[in-house]
């Protein structure tokens, strides 16, 4: 299947793992917002501190804007398979496109660690 045309890199599975365990941490240690309307105002007013978006989204137009904006805001982003996962992650009974990660909580070392991988995989 041909990759979405938002996803700008591939995402190893360990750390989409990461990102999905950095949404679970944030969700009960920090503060998360989903759906892509929410993800995209918070990124605009520069308040996410993380974005995962997952890659079986349809139309893939919903997202088609994000990568583009967090590296104007210098925001980062992560890519998922699943957006039902994501919506687990993130506490929602149902799927979801977006999450942005507005308070990390106890995630930070985390969070940083998967910069640093995503920053090597965007080059």
């Amino acid at each position: 299947m041909a990759k979405p045309i938002y996803v700008r890199f591939e995402m190893p599975k360990e750390l989409q793992d990461k990102a999905y365990e950095i949404v679970e941490i944030a969700r009960d240690t920090g503060k998360v917002k989903k759906g892509s309307n929410e993800v995209t105002k918070l990124v605009e007013r520069g308040e996410a501190v993380l974005v995962v978006m997952a890659e079986d989204v349809q139309p893939p137009e919903i997202l088609a804007h994000l990568p583009l904006l967090c590296e104007e805001r210098n925001i980062a982003y992560a890519y998922v398979p699943s957006k039902a996962e994501l919506g687990n992650a993130s506490g929602l009974e149902k799927p979801t496109a977006a999450v942005a990660v507005v308070d990390i909580g106890k995630g930070k070392p985390l969070l940083e660690n998967l910069n640093e991988q995503v920053k090597k995989l965007k080059k």
